[in-house]
């Protein structure tokens, strides 16, 4: 490759937020994200004020994460039947009017029967989120390309990190000071924002799918022809595999508590707190450094040994190291998760265009189901041993199941070089 060429394929910052729908989408993103997190934290307090049941209020929180499961199977296709543009806007105006239906119900809640009400309005709103991530994801290839494209995909991601963060700091005081109706509202509002920026903002495109939606006449027949598509190719089986490694490194967040425990020097909010923010903080390290100072051909080439170091740095745990050394194990572990960036890009390649919306809503939802369960098993696993060594096994078993990714990978990209 020439060093104009390369010139060409390399990208900034700058260069990704000079596109007007990115900037649209990125605004929007980060509206939606940080809504969310307050309106999860606001139904949580509400169900503990009003039950003091661990149970109800945990079974609340998994109520945001369930509808996945069931949305990344059925709903996702219509990203690619329908106007992806549209669609989004349809799936924010009908949270706005859920989560403000929710906030209404709100007034009554003393009833036990409104509260399971709020519950399931909450379960439908995050049953559409899968629609409108698939349909987002789907689009982000359409309005950038190439190594904007992937700059993109590192700004998503980092935005995603911060906006859950920050949400959730301030979203327990948000919901102190304004109370948990006003909270709902507010929530409501981040949509309501996010749909007039969409509107307004992202051009009108066609369905990327007219001829499938004539072909596959049945529901059944969409789910099963995207099953084929993503798990039948190898190449795109080993990416999404890639991707859903992450259920392995980020089990430190899911133990963050009991793990911060053992260091009786600070006070457990506080190291808990610590322990929390490293593995965000390594991912948007990672993700601006991998996706700025990286060439795109390096990235490749990086990615299996990225994912291998990801999961593996965690084993270093079972010595039970301080919380200043365990910090830097899980913002390094962190940093090298930004393989994913290159992986995404790789799956965006493979995938036909008028297949992408399902595609992705497919492996988003299964990376959030698999986290789903491993946090689950981690948890019940730390109760019969330390923490640092579910932490440490966690990561020894991704990297075992990374490097077997890793060595497919090579062989692939060596294939398809070769047939080049």
């Amino acid at each position: 490759m020439s060093a104009a060429e390369v010139a060409a394929e390399r990208a900034t910052f700058r260069d990704v937020f000079a596109n007007s729908e990115f900037r649209a989408l990125w605004l929007a993103q980060l509206l939606s994200v940080a809504g969310d997190q307050l309106a999860r934290v606001a139904m949580t307090v509400l169900v503990y004020d009003r039950t003091h049941s661990a149970l109800w209020t945990a079974a609340t929180y998994a109520a945001t994460f369930l509808p996945w499961i069931l949305g990344s199977v059925t709903l996702s296709g219509l990203a690619d039947r329908l106007p992806r543009r549209q669609l989004m806007v349809a799936c924010d105006a009908a949270r706005l009017m859920l989560v403000s239906l929710m906030a209404l119900v709100s007034l009554v809640v003393a009833s036990g029967a409104a509260l399971w009400i709020m519950v399931a309005l909450l379960f439908v709103v995050t049953l559409l989120d899968s629609p409108f991530k698939s349909a987002r994801s789907a689009l982000v290839p359409d309005i950038l390309t190439g190594d904007h494209y992937v700059l993109g995909t590192a700004v998503t991601q980092t935005t995603f990190q911060v906006g859950t963060v920050v949400g959730f700091a301030l979203g327990g005081v948000a919901v102190s000071l304004l109370g948990v109706r006003s909270a709902l509202m507010v929530d409501a509002a981040t949509f309501g924002a996010s749909a007039v920026l969409l509107w307004s903002q992202v051009a009108p495109r066609p369905a990327a799918a007219p001829a499938v939606l004539v072909q596959e006449r049945s529901q059944s027949a969409g789910m099963a022809a995207g099953m084929r598509l993503v798990f039948g190719q190898r190449i795109l089986r080993t990416l999404v595999l890639f991707g859903w490694l992450v259920a392995f490194y980020e089990v430190p967040l899911s133990l963050a508590v009991p793990y911060a425990a053992r260091f009786h020097h600070l006070a457990l909010p506080v190291a808990a707190g610590l322990i929390f923010a490293s593995v965000p903080f390594g991912n948007i390290l990672g993700l601006v450094v991998v996706g700025r100072l990286v060439t795109p051909a390096r990235r490749r080439i990086w990615m299996g040994p990225l994912a291998v170091l990801a999961c593996g740095l965690l084993a270093l745990c079972w010595f039970r190291p301080g919380l200043i050394a365990s910090m830097c194990i899980f913002v390094i572990a962190g940093a090298c998760a930004a393989y994913q960036l290159p992986a995404n890009a790789s799956f965006v390649a493979a995938v036909p265009p008028e297949r992408r919306g399902q595609a992705f809503g497919l492996a988003n939802g299964g990376m959030q189901v698999s986290q789903g369960l491993w946090f689950v098993a981690a948890g019940a696993a730390a109760l019969a041993v330390a923490p640092a060594v579910v932490i440490a096994v966690s990561g020894s078993l991704g990297a075992v199941v990374a490097a077997g990714l890793a060595k497919t990978w090579q062989e692939q990209a060596r294939f398809h070089g070769s047939e080049s």
